[in-house]
Parts: C-alpha cells; sequence; structure tokens
C-alpha cells in the first residue's frame, strides 16, 4: 500500500515538473516572437519617417494612396520589391548638398497619417537634421547623380540612422549658403534667444532691484542682433586671438606630420581627414563677434593708460634712495585749480578756466555702459560662444603640455643660476597688518613684554594703561602665551563668515591687542607696528629674491588720515626696494552714517581724495604725504562682497544726495573711487610724478556685477573667483589680459575650497593669473608665505591638470 502511494505521488510531481517547463517555453517563444515583430515594427515606422523627409509632397503622397488600395496580403513581396526599387533610386541619385544621409530602404505604413508626419519635429541629432525654410522638405528639390553606388545592407535601424556614404562631406548642421535659406528651427531659436531680454541677474538667484525701464528690448529693432547696421570695423585683440588660433593649428599639425613621419603607424591617428578651416560665419556668429568687440572697446575708453609705461620711466640711482629715501626738496607749485563737482573733482588751468582739461565718463555713461556689458554677458548665443572658445584653449593648452612637456624641462634644467628659489617673486596681494606669520608675532609681542613692560600703550576705561597692566588686565603673562592661545589663525569657524575673518585680526580675540600692535593710528603712534613691519622688511631683503605688494588702510573718516600715515611712514624710516605700497578703503560708510562721522558719501570722497589733490598740485602743502605717494602705486576697495545689494541704474544720486544708512553697491564705489583717480593720474603724469592704479578687491563673493565693473575700470583685480560662473566675462578677461591676484589658501578659508579654485583652469586657459598670500598671518604657517603659497599649487594645482590630461 505504502508502494503504491509513492509512485503515484512521484508520477504527478513529474507531470507538474514537465507542464512548468512546457509552461516556460511556451512563454519563452512567445517573449521572442514579441520582441522581433515589435522590432520590426518600429524599424518600418523609422524607415517610412526618414522616406517622407526625402522625397518631394507629391510622391509621397502618391505612394500613400497607391499604399491604401493594396490589399494587406504579401507583405513579405512587397517589402522585397519595394527594396529594389530603393536600390535603383539609389543609382539614379541623392538629395542636396546639404542632405548627407541616402534614401533608405522603407516599407509605407498605412497607420501613419501624412500631416502628422508633416508636422512632426524630428531631433536635430539626426544625422539629416537639415530642414527647408518652406517646411520638412522641398518640393523643387534637387539630386545630384552618383554613379556605380549600390546601397549596403543594415543589420539594425541604429546603422541605417548613423550611415553617411563614403565621398561625402562630414555633417555640419552650423554651416548655411548662399543657395539656401535659413532653416525655420534656427529662426524661431534665434528670435526666442533675442527678442525680449530680460535684466541679467547673479548667479546665485537674487533677485534684481533695479527700477530701470531700458532693460529688455521692446521690438525687432532694439535687438542685438541687428544685421544691418552691424559694426565691420575688427579689433587688434581680437585678430590677434584669431591669429594665436590659427598659428596654433599650424603648430600642431606639423607637430602631427613630424610625428607621423617617424612613426607611421600613428599617421592616421595624428593627421584624420578634417573639415576646411575658410567656413562661412552666420550673422549671428558675426554679431557676436561685434558685441564681443564693443565690450573690449568699453574697456579701452575707460581704462587709463600713460603716455610712457612705467617701466620705460628713468628712476633715480638705488643707491641715492637707499641714503636718504625721504629727503624732501622744495617744488614749485603749478597753476592749477580743482573743484568737487557730484563726487568727481575736475581740474581747470587756472583759476579762470571753466573748461576742465582731463574730462572723464560721467556716471550717467558708466552705469549705462554697465548695463549694456551685463546684457552682453546674459545672452545665451554670447555665452555659447564663448564657453566654446575657452573649451578650445583648455584643449590648446592640453595639445601644448603633450607635444612640448620635454623641451620645457629641459630648457628650465639648462637655464644658469636659476631654479625656484632664485627667481624673483612678487606677492602682489598682501595686507600689511597681517604681513607677518603668528610665529613671528607671538615672539615680537613676548620681547616686548619682556623689555618694556612699562610702557604706556593705551588709554582704556578712563585710564592710561602699561603694556604689563594690559596683561594682567587679560589675566595672560608672557609664560602663557602661544600661537594656539594667540588664536589669529583662520579655521574652519570662518569658512563663509567674514566677519568670524576679520575677528581673527585680534590676537587672543582681545581688540585692545589689536589696537596696540596692529595699528599706526594709537597712543604709541604706532611704534610696535613700525618695529614690526621693519623686521618683516628685513627678513624680504636678506631673501633677496622676494618682493611683496603691502596694502595699508585709509578710512575716508577725515583728511587728516593723509598726513598721519606719511609722517608714520616717514618719522619711522619705513622703506625699502623690495617693497611698493597699495591704499586700501574699506566700504565702510554705512557704520560712519550710523555713527555720526559723515553726513553723506560725499564726505568720504571729500576726505580720500582732496588731500591727494592738494599734495599734487602744490607738494609743499603735504611734504610728508609727496615723499610717501612715490611709493604708493595702486588704490583698492575692500570689504566683504558675499553682502546683499541692490543693482544701481542708469540715473543713480549723487553722493551729496546718498544720505541713507545704506552702504552703496560695488560699482558706485568703483565708479567714484575710478573717475577721481583718472583726473588724479593725468594731472599727476603731467607734473612728472607716480601715477596709481585702481586694483580693488573683486569677484571675491557677491554678483557677477562686481566683475562686469571690474572688468570697464581696474587694472587688475585680486580674487576674481566668480568668473568661473561668467564664460563671457571670463573669455573677456582672457582676450582683455586683466590681472587675476589670486589667493587660494585663503579663499580655502573664507569661500571657496582648494580642490574647486578655479586657478588651474584660469592659468591653462591662459588669463593673466598671479599668486598672492593676502593674509600671512591668518592663513600661513612658515616664515616665507609667497613660497608655501607656491609649494602646495605646484603639488595640488599639477595634480588637478594631471588628471585633466
Amino acid at each position: 500500500m505504502d508502494s503504491s502511494s509513492s509512485s503515484s505521488s512521484s508520477t504527478s510531481s513529474t507531470s507538474a515538473l514537465n507542464l512548468a517547463m512546457a509552461a516556460l517555453v511556451g512563454a519563452s517563444l512567445m517573449a521572442v516572437s514579441a520582441f522581433y515583430i515589435h522590432k520590426r515594427s518600429v524599424d518600418q515606422v523609422i524607415d517610412r519617417l526618414i522616406e517622407i523627409r526625402r522625397k518631394p509632397p507629391s510622391r509621397v503622397r502618391s505612394e500613400a494612396a497607391a499604399a491604401d488600395d493594396d490589399d494587406d496580403d504579401d507583405e513579405e513581396e512587397d517589402y522585397i520589391e519595394e527594396e529594389d526599387d530603393q536600390e535603383q533610386q539609389l543609382h539614379r541619385g541623392f538629395g542636396s548638398e546639404r542632405d548627407t544621409v541616402i534614401d533608405r530602404k522603407t516599407t509605407p505604413s498605412r497607420s501613419l497619417d501624412e500631416k502628422s508626419i508633416h508636422s512632426y519635429r524630428f531631433s536635430s541629432s539626426l544625422p539629416n537634421a537639415g530642414m527647408r525654410s518652406g517646411g520638412l522638405i522641398d518640393e523643387d528639390a534637387k539630386f545630384d547623380p552618383l554613379s556605380n553606388y549600390r546601397a549596403p545592407r543594415f543589420s539594425s535601424s541604429a546603422d541605417r540612422l548613423n550611415f553617411i556614404p563614403s565621398g561625402l562631406p562630414p555633417l555640419r548642421t552650423d554651416q548655411t549658403h548662399e543657395s539656401q535659406s535659413v532653416n525655420s528651427t534656427t529662426r524661431m531659436a534665434t528670435s526666442m534667444s533675442v527678442g525680449r531680454l530680460t535684466t541679467p541677474r547673479s548667479h546665485a538667484g537674487r533677485v534684481d532691484d533695479s527700477d530701470e525701464e531700458g532693460t529688455e528690448y521692446a521690438n525687432e529693432d532694439d535687438s542685438p542682433f541687428n544685421y544691418e547696421n552691424g559694426d565691420a570695423n575688427d579689433n587688434s585683440v581680437y585678430q590677434n586671438e584669431v591669429l594665436r588660433t590659427s598659428n596654433f593649428i599650424q603648430e600642431v599639425d606639423g607637430a602631427s606630420a613630424q610625428m607621423g613621419r617617424n612613426d607611421p603607424s600613428l599617421a592616421r591617428i595624428l593627421s584624420p581627414s578634417s573639415a576646411p578651416m575658410n567656413e562661412s560665419i552666420t550673422k549671428e556668429d558675426e554679431e557676436v563677434h561685434r558685441m564681443i568687440r564693443d565690450c573690449l572697446d568699453l574697456r579701452k575708453k575707460y581704462l587709463y593708460r600713460e603716455n610712457v609705461v612705467p617701466w620705460r620711466v628713468a628712476r633715480p640711482d638705488s643707491s641715492e634712495k637707499k641714503s636718504n629715501p625721504y629727503h624732501f626738496e622744495p617744488v614749485k607749485a603749478s597753476a592749477h585749480c580743482f573743484r568737487m563737482e557730484d563726487g568727481v573733482i575736475h581740474v581747470y588751468a587756472s583759476e579762470n578756466d571753466s573748461e576742465e582739461i582731463y574730462p572723464v565718463a560721467s556716471a550717467t555713461t558708466f552705469f549705462t555702459d554697465l548695463h549694456y556689458l551685463l546684457k552682453v554677458v546674459s545672452i545665451g548665443n554670447v555665452r555659447s560662444v564663448c564657453h566654446h572658445r575657452l573649451r578650445f584653449l583648455d584643449e590648446k593648452y592640453r595639445v601644448h603640455h603633450l607635444l612640448n612637456e620635454g623641451e620645457e624641462f629641459l630648457a628650465q634644467k639648462s637655464a644658469p643660476h636659476r631654479d625656484f628659489y632664485n627667481v624673483r617673486k612678487v606677492d602682489t596681494h598682501v595686507h600689511h597688518s597681517a604681513c607677518m606669520n603668528q610665529k613671528h608675532l607671538l615672539n615680537f609681542i613676548k620681547s616686548k613684554l619682556k623689555k618694556e613692560p612699562d610702557e604706556v600703550v593705551i588709554f582704556r576705561d578712563g585710564k592710561y594703561l602699561t603694556l604689563k597692566e594690559v596683561f594682567e588686565s587679560l589675566d595672560l603673562t608672557g609664560y602663557d602665551l602661544n600661537v594656539d592661545l594667540l588664536d589669529v589663525h583662520a579655521d574652519k569657524t570662518t569658512f563663509h563668515r567674514f566677519d568670524k575673518f576679520n575677528l581673527k585680526y585680534n590676537p587672543c580675540g582681545q581688540s585692545r591687542l589689536r589696537e596696540i600692535f596692529l595699528k599706526q593710528d594709537n597712543l604709541i603712534q604706532g611704534r610696535f607696528l613700525a618695529e614690526v613691519t621693519k623686521e618683516v622688511l628685513s627678513d624680504l631683503e636678506a631673501m633677496k629674491y622676494q618682493m611683496a605688494e603691502y596694502r595699508i588702510s585709509v578710512y575716508g573718516r577725515k583728511q587728516s588720515e593723509w598726513d598721519q600715515l606719511a609722517s608714520w611712514f616717514v618719522n619711522n624710516d619705513i622703506y625699502s626696494e623690495n617693497v611698493v605700497w597699495l591704499i586700501q578703503l574699506p566700504r565702510l560708510y554705512n557704520i560712519y552714517k550710523k555713527m555720526g562721522i559723515v553726513t553723506s558719501f560725499q564726505n568720504i570722497l571729500d576726505n580720500v581724495f582732496i588731500p591727494l589733490f592738494e599734495v599734487t598740485v602744490d607738494p609743499n602743502s603735504h611734504p610728508q604725504l609727496h615723499l610717501f605717494l612715490k611709493q604708493v602705486v595702486g588704490f583698492d576697495v575692500v570689504d566683504d562682497e558675499s553682502k546683499p545689494e541692490r543693482r544701481p541704474t542708469k540715473h543713480m544720486p549723487t553722493p551729496s544726495e546718498w544720505t541713507n544708512e545704506f552702504n552703496p553697491a560695488y560699482s558706485y564705489y568703483a565708479y567714484y573711487c575710478y573717475a577721481n583717480l583718472y583726473t588724479l593720474n593725468k594731472l599727476r603724469e603731467s607734473k612728472g610724478m607716480t601715477t596709481i592704479k585702481f586694483r580693488p578687491h573683486c569677484g571675491e563673493a557677491g554678483d557677477v556685477e562686481h566683475l562686469a565693473a571690474g572688468f570697464l575700470v581696474c587694472h587688475n583685480i585680486s580674487h576674481g573667483i566668480n568668473l568661473r560662473y561668467s564664460p563671457v566675462l571670463q573669455y573677456l578677461y582672457y582676450l582683455g589680459q586683466v590681472g587675476l591676484l589670486m589667493s587660494p589658501l585663503s579663499n580655502n578659508s573664507l569661500f571657496l575650497d582648494y580642490k574647486k579654485n578655479p586657478f588651474p583652469v584660469f592659468f591653462q586657459r591662459g588669463l593673466n593669473v598671479s599668486l598672492s598670500s593676502d593674509d600671512p598671518l591668518l592663513i600661513h604657517l612658515t616664515k616665507e608665505a609667497l613660497v608655501e603659497e607656491y609649494s602646495v599649487a605646484a603639488q595640488v594645482c599639477l595634480f588637478i591638470i594631471l588628471v585633466a590630461l
């Protein structure tokens, strides 16, 4: 009984297994059949679409009608006959010169409506993406005969779409010919991109508060793409770029040919067939090039240039300077007269003259040009062209690196008596209050606390305090002090916190220590700061091959600040052949207004620029300032650029009318500093004096409007890392070779991680970049801050470049 039951159960399980296997095999066969049926249907639909695009409408309608009258049987036989007809057609000819794909073997589809096919928008990525102005096809399309050709067989629809017969030129969808009309898709895209142009916005997406009425193109006549009135004049900078591009391509072709001759196996790789260089340029491209040239012309219009470049001016003997750099000889005053009008000083030849001799562009003109530049920056066509040009510069550098790396290495080794350490390096951006490293400042404080503990250094809380009493009030001794307790090094807490970054200037977190050791306008007349500054200058001179440009502040609170600063230099004999100085103006109007120090923005301009014109017209009026200005080479504007601000309009209030408590926008500061410096430099150059360039902080954070204003009026800028957000401005900075004084380690502590810093990309693309330390006290650890900056860049940035290659 048990044996019979076990045999019956085994038989039932075997039958169930057989049924399951049969069901699995049947389902697999059905799935395979469905796949091939679906694939065939898709191939037929695609072939039908391509045939309708290739044939005139009359042929399409006749064939469609004939197909509707046929029966549904013998489909395979009809398909074979259609293949034969298609091969005969291929023997007869092809489409026009613009159509680069041959007619496919197709099967008419009865379920596809002809009208829906004509309204179907084909992808421009297809090989035969060119369209006629009248629609998808041209009824009068002509076919060029091509003999001895037989269509190849295709294994799939993808092969049919990607096939281009031999002998035809490669596909170029951006080229047009005089005999052909512009396709409708291109015309529509062009009209959409330039028909209505809104005010450009920043990369951060902040709402533009500008109430400017002329920020949009109201009609087609106002469009920047006005082909009838295009400027045909070429620009030398742009011509030079095109010439360099052509020469580079010729050099690459020559190097490729030489390598091909040396190794025939590389000939096909290095010398592929390429399209002809002399291609026709569309009107749209011509308009883009014209706008780029206009932007470069605007920079030439505003930028101050000396009649004789500074390095060609005869300078006094250096030995005479070292013996007595602050010797003053009386200078006869000139008859010039100047008056401050609407925030800009105007210079006249004499008291009785009414015509200014050094006119400068008005504020309305500047803001109008700034808005035009911002509109150009926001146009999609210009952005695309500049992006592709920047990509080309990337590839140009990579090819140069591959071809010439070995030769440059050998040339570097063969240079006698020159290596990384004894080549001259200039730190182009250093704030004077942070020019020493933290260990240097710590040792200086300890030495003063040990040698001069009874020196009266500050007046605080109604009484005078000695240096020892100050430290006792802080419950500190010289023995307790160390680098960690000094706490002047920027850390992760300062990232995107400019306020905390500035607090790092306070040793041990105490503002009174900053006033004692890092200020020149204090109770001891800045003696401690002068002594530590002279120690830093001695270190630079001992290094011999390092120079620096230190930036020291003038706040604009009172006109006597200039005389006080100049007397600090002269009385403490602060001078070095390795150092020049820049003046930095903090953008702190809103704070001074709340404190009651100033009543309008005009007060700051008066306090900053009137003493400079007085000493230029009559050096005897400020003798020490006259001597100090011989060492000053630039003017800077500093503050936190990430603060939100309102974009200026074309008609802004004058500085005397700016009496509210809001800080003016960056470009507002930039214009009035530029305009007064332009007039001042013209006057100083006419009298044989040194000039002062406008070299502000720009593009470290905030709106790209800062970079647009900097492009118009600045000789060079500090940081400029936000250029990575605007390909147009980045390309303009490249064409204008505007200097970028970059500090990647400083950015790493404040606004941007080192690995994301655009310095290596800017360097590859040929922008005019330099490395600087910015704040050695807060950023660097070694005595040679600039060498530290270079060494980190050589390791990190070289790695980035090699990975990109």
